[in-house]
């Protein structure tokens, strides 16, 4: 199984309000790496972030078929993978390239352990592409960091669940449009992720930046931060890399 975790995929940009298919992105060689990756005329699933959000995973489903082939990437078949149809991981072994969206982090684990996909990928041979939400949720232990007003305070919110196994890295997203936020009251990076990363690391990606672990080989691939125990420092730089293992 090879694996790109990315923080964003690109795949759509804005016209008028409304978004439209686009190249993914192609900083630190994202989409380069992944060509060199990619079957020849793939079967795609993507496994949707909210399984009951019909209407956003039908308009997902069709902007990544487009922007896949405005990319360079061939396909045969693309499906998505919803509350409608979950029998569609029965045969994945059939899939080629194995899609993990973006999300609210807890409502897609919800449904990756309701496929029981945690087990099914143990024997999985194709790629795997996530990102934002889908990217967190490829952890052993997942850091599902609140996100929705009232989850910060929410003393039976799970901050740490179990995720997919594919890595024991735990993938801070959109760092650099998140650094400065505050969710219930609190900033987030300093008041909240600051507190949770205590005895546990937690790798901030910028939008552009990726992971891929290809051959047991795990590198980070441009601007990206460590937060560990309270503290917080920049470990890779825009179009650099780092072997993590």
């Amino acid at each position: 199984m090879k694996i790109m975790l990315a923080s964003a995929l690109g795949a759509t940009r804005k016209v008028n309000g409304t978004k439209v298919p686009s190249v993914l992105i192609e900083r630190n060689g994202f989409l380069d790496r992944l060509k060199s990756i990619w079957p020849q005329n793939a079967n795609v699933l993507i496994i949707c972030g909210d399984p009951s959000d019909h209407a956003k995973n039908d308009i997902l489903c069709k902007n990544l078929a487009e922007s896949f082939t405005m990319s360079g990437l061939s396909i045969s078949c693309i499906d998505k993978c919803d509350n409608r149809n979950p029998n569609a991981v029965d045969n994945l072994e059939g899939v080629g390239v194995l899609i993990l969206a973006g999300g609210h982090v807890p409502t897609q684990n919800r449904f990756l352990k309701q496929l029981r996909l945690r087990e099914r990928l143990s024997n999985y041979h194709g790629i795997v592409v996530a990102w934002s939400a889908g990217s967190i949720n490829c952890a052993d232990i997942v850091y599902a960091g609140p996100e929705f007003e009232g989850e910060a305070l929410d003393p039976l919110y799970e901050r740490w669940i179990t995720g997919l196994g594919i890595t024991d890295i735990n993938i801070f997203p959109h760092f650099q449009k998140l650094k400065d936020d505050y969710l219930d009251g609190m900033r987030l990076i300093e008041d909240i992720t600051f507190a949770d990363s205590m005895g546990h690391e937690i790798v901030a990606l910028n939008d552009g930046s990726y992971i891929m672990i290809d051959n047991e080989q795990t590198v980070l691939y441009g601007e990206a931060y460590l937060m560990k125990d309270g503290q917080i420092a920049q470990i890779c730089k825009e179009d650099e890399c780092l072997h993590l293992q």
